[in-house]
């Protein structure tokens, strides 16, 4: 809820349903902020929690500091890749990080920011006009931020190496003691540097590494790259099945292009809102084994870069009320186009069903959040390659000699080698089996993806023709034994 006043034409207003709001009191009389009772009151979060514009503010910048330091994952002087969509939630993350660096902060953030931008464009419809138009807007945006910054497109995910697939060394969060002892190091740093007359602003050198991936300049991709993508996108059977190609291909170039740029963490945007919607559509596509990691604050399947997830406290409307009120630019690109005659998505259908329930139940979405919240962080572990899916790099959880109903449909085409479908369902998860069984030809898939998959069944083929010879530890005599 909002007042008129503060949103005369009605712009930033939803809630995510696309439905206006009542305002602000039930008369003129207008309402006193609840935090300092001085104030008018501008918004209204939830039932009795009315904010001034200024309380709204610092209740929004204590959420995230609060986030971060709740859960102690991102170490001082750490590098932090931030990955931003241009939409509400990675532009409002962008937004905290600026304000936490700045010096007039109180309690200044200690890491080191850069920022990816990923052009969708191709897949999503866009004419080359729009996608120069939208890169041109993106580039504009993070140069005023001055964070290293890195334009890419999606085609660049189709040149991609095979080792993107293989789980880097370390992961899991890191102990209480080993971050109290970086953050004393970190001090100490700073007091020398002081004494020393270096005491600029953390972020005071991060301008030096300006430029996207490849180039310093906003360009697209060769006609021949953005084709294979849209001939990849187009062998896809459902919308369903595109969505997961498109998250897919995303989080791969966010990870390859964090692990060369030595980033150890990934933010990313997703509100609660959104990880609620996750979590269900997620439910719905067999990722049940998977939810704590797909939607909790810390992912951490990828080992060396750890994705964390800071905006995951915040409904939607919260976030459109933030961006609105402090003039949080955005740029927001079409959504993934479905075909004539063809049906949505499961991510869609479920987004608006819990958007519709909203509605009428308000509690719905913090309730499917927090239902999410109660679950494990530590999934079946894989202590192998061989053990982890293919795609997802999440522990497979199906058998390998478990014959599935899908199997027969999975197992149809006539090809030979890795390039067959068969040779590819050791390889993958249950939820990943089900996808890939609505993609097209083996063939149309990324290079990496079938370069990565040949090796591990060779590897594979090969652990089965010497495993007479192998010793295993279940095998061996303990010490002391008879």
């Amino acid at each position: 809820m909002c007042d008129g006043a503060e949103c005369g034409d009605g712009s930033g207003c939803g809630d995510g349903t696309g439905r206006r709001r009542q305002r602000v009191g039930n008369g003129t009389k207008p309402r006193p902020c609840v935090k300092c009772g001085q104030g008018r009151a501008v918004v209204v979060i939830r039932i009795g929690d009315a904010f001034c514009r200024a309380c709204f503010h610092e209740y929004f910048v204590h959420k995230f500091r609060a986030m971060l330091g709740k859960n102690r994952v991102i170490f001082p002087g750490e590098k932090v890749l931030l990955a931003l969509s241009g939409g509400m939630g990675s532009s409002a993350m962008l937004r905290q990080v600026q304000e936490g660096l700045s010096r007039e902060a109180a309690k200044r953030l200690r890491f080191v920011p850069g920022v990816i931008y990923i052009d969708e464009g191709a897949v999503c419809g866009q004419s080359l006009e729009q996608r120069e138009q939208t890169l041109s807007r993106i580039e504009a945006l993070l140069q005023e931020t001055g964070f290293p910054y890195y334009l890419a497109s999606l085609e660049q995910a189709l040149e991609l190496p095979g080792s993107i697939l293989r789980r880097g060394p370390g992961g899991g969060s890191e102990p209480g003691p080993s971050y109290k002892s970086a953050v004393d190091g970190f001090i100490q740093q700073r007091r020398q540097e002081e004494a020393g007359g270096d005491g600029g602003s953390l972020a005071a050198g991060l301008s030096t590494q300006h430029g996207p991936i490849g180039d310093s300049h906003t360009c697209l991709p060769a006609a021949a790259r953005t084709e294979e993508l849209l001939r990849l996108f187009d062998s896809a059977e459902t919308l369903t099945a595109k969505e997961e190609l498109l998250q897919m291909l995303r989080s791969h170039l966010v990870l390859h292009t964090a692990r060369t740029q030595g980033y150890t963490k990934v933010m990313t945007g997703e509100s609660c809102t959104r990880v609620a919607v996750k979590l269900l559509t997620n439910l719905a596509l067999g990722r049940g084994a998977f939810l704590a990691m797909d939607t909790g604050f810390v992912d951490s399947r990828h080992g060396d870069v750890i994705v964390v997830r800071p905006m995951r406290d915040y409904m939607a409307k919260e976030i459109a009320f933030y961006n609105h009120f402090f003039g949080v630019p955005t740029v927001i690109t079409p959504p993934l186009q479905a075909k004539r005659r063809e049906k949505t998505s499961i991510h869609r259908l479920m987004e608006n069903f819990l958007l519709g329930l909203q509605v009428d139940f308000p509690s719905t979405i913090s309730t499917v959040y927090r239902t999410g919240e109660k679950l494990s962080l530590a999934p079946a572990e894989a202590n192998s390659e061989q053990q982890r899916c293919l795609l997802c790099l999440c522990a497979l959880d199906i058998a390998g000699e478990e014959e599935l109903a899908l199997e027969p449909t999975l197992v149809k085409d006539t090809e030979n080698g890795a390039e067959s479908r068969a040779a590819f369902i050791p390889l993958l998860c249950y939820s990943c089996r089900l996808t890939f069984k609505e993609m097209g030809p083996p063939a149309t898939l990324p290079t990496y993806v079938r370069t990565e998959a040949e090796r591990r069944s060779c590897r594979a083929l090969m652990k089965e023709q010497i495993q007479e010879f192998l010793l295993e530890d279940d095998d061996e005599e303990e010490p002391g034994g008879s």
